[in-house]
């Protein structure tokens, strides 16, 4: 009779022993499940953040672009304005000064004829220097010139205000740019160099050398001046400027210098077949 009821009650411990086993089967599944639905929805989630976040970077990158573009377009118009400006009014003004003091020189008392004719030989050269200038302002002109003969027209209008040298090297077969305005843009850039190079550089000579490969189009411009801290001037708005100008052409912008060994630009820009 014991052995009966032994076996009975081990047959029910055994039935509980699997109902639990099972149960715990269940459980685990229960949880594993979970788990993956939780795995699923966070990387889901991440996913969607990360989108998110990578469209915000997207978006702000074309307004950053856009708003860079716009104000280039409006330097451009007042560059353009002032050229015109230089040509038209100061130009005409100083070409008739330069008139009246041809004919006041054949009036005037032979003891002071030199001084009226280096007064006329300054106001001549001024005359010239407002010319260049309002060439180097007015990208219409700049594109007729041509960006190799731009850069000379440049070079020697700093030459005759400042420095002692002032050279272009050309290298390697002249490729055109993808977009016509591409030469403007970096020629700006070129200008705001020598514009930093005249006020702060105290350089004796400039030297920009263009080397044309089948792929990309090195602009290496250098100044032996004082140099300066680039960790400081990278915070300024004129290499700001040129940095982002750089960036509407997709060209590579570096700015190197060293205290009393100058100034070296490079810009790479890729031709776009």
């Amino acid at each position: 009779m014991f052995c009966f009821w032994f076996l009975v009650f081990a047959q029910e411990e055994q039935a509980i022993n699997e109902e639990q086993l099972a149960l715990i089967g269940y459980v685990i599944f229960a949880l594993l499940l979970l788990s993956v639905m939780v795995v699923l929805f966070f990387v889901t989630f991440q996913k969607r953040k990360n989108k998110l976040l990578l469209d915000q970077i997207e978006q702000q990158k074309v307004f950053d672009e856009e708003l860079s573009r716009t104000q280039t377009e409006i330097q451009e118009q007042t560059l353009k304005h002032v050229g015109w400006e230089l040509h038209d009014n100061v130009g005409q003004l100083l070409a008739y000064a330069s008139m009246q003091l041809n004919m006041l020189g054949t009036k005037v008392p032979e003891d002071i004829k030199s001084k009226v004719q280096e007064t006329s030989d300054i106001v001549k050269d001024s005359l010239k220097e407002v010319r260049a200038l309002s060439k180097s302002l007015n990208n219409d002109v700049l594109l007729n010139m041509g960006f190799e003969e731009s850069i000379s027209n440049e070079l020697n209008r700093l030459k005759r205000m400042k420095f002692t040298s002032a050279e272009l090297e050309v290298k390697g077969s002249k490729r055109d740019f993808s977009e016509k305005k591409h030469e403007i843009i970096i020629f700006r850039i070129l200008q705001e160099f020598f514009s930093n190079s005249v006020k702060y550089s105290e350089a004796d000579s400039l030297k920009v050398i263009l080397n044309y490969t089948p792929n990309q189009l090195t602009i290496i411009a250098s100044d032996d001046g004082n140099g300066f801290d680039v960790v400081s001037a990278e915070k300024g708005s004129g290499l700001i400027n040129m940095k982002s100008r750089a960036e509407l052409i997709n060209a590579t912008f570096h700015m190197t210098s060293q205290p009393n060994e100058g100034v070296q630009l490079t810009i790479k820009y890729p031709f776009n077949d």
